[in-house]
């Protein structure tokens, strides 16, 4: 039997499933996604993604050089991206955990995959993994 309140619910979890992904990572496209898991099929989300952009609620284009199709994003981090690229490389260390969503290395990210290993760090130089990932969490305590 069939209920009318299937199709809606639905389009509201998609729709609630493409926020998250905007709030995540600020700009989505099909290659990002690939670590996530659990995730509905990427046409469902584009369709989302398309009728959020109709709505202006976000922004659809090319933000991310060298990947190929739609790409979505929240307008601040649209902004965010041109400014930063009109600024240039200012030498600043980003740190994150291994087991962070924004660990994008061998995904987005050239280079080989890491594990995502609580424990483990990634040391970033202006979007740029450094050699010098680190294993040890004691090992950047003084780094701030």
């Amino acid at each position: 039997m069939l209920h009318a309140g299937e199709p809606v619910e639905r389009a509201t979890q998609i729709e609630s499933t493409c926020r998250m992904l905007l709030n995540r990572y600020g700009v989505v496209f099909r290659e990002l996604l690939a670590r996530e898991s659990i995730l509905p099929p990427w046409r469902e989300l584009l369709i989302t993604f398309r009728r959020l952009e109709d709505r202006g609620e976000i922004r659809g284009g090319r933000f991310v050089s060298h990947f190929i199709g739609e790409q979505f994003g929240l307008p601040v981090a649209v902004e965010s991206l041109r400014a930063l690229r009109k600024a240039g490389p200012s030498g600043q260390v980003v740190t994150i955990s291994a087991a962070d969503p924004l660990n994008l290395a061998g995904v987005i990210l050239p280079g080989e995959r890491i594990p995502s290993l609580s424990g483990k760090l990634l040391r970033f130089r202006d979007g740029v993994l450094q050699d010098d990932t680190l294993t040890n969490v004691v090992a950047i305590s003084g780094d701030r």
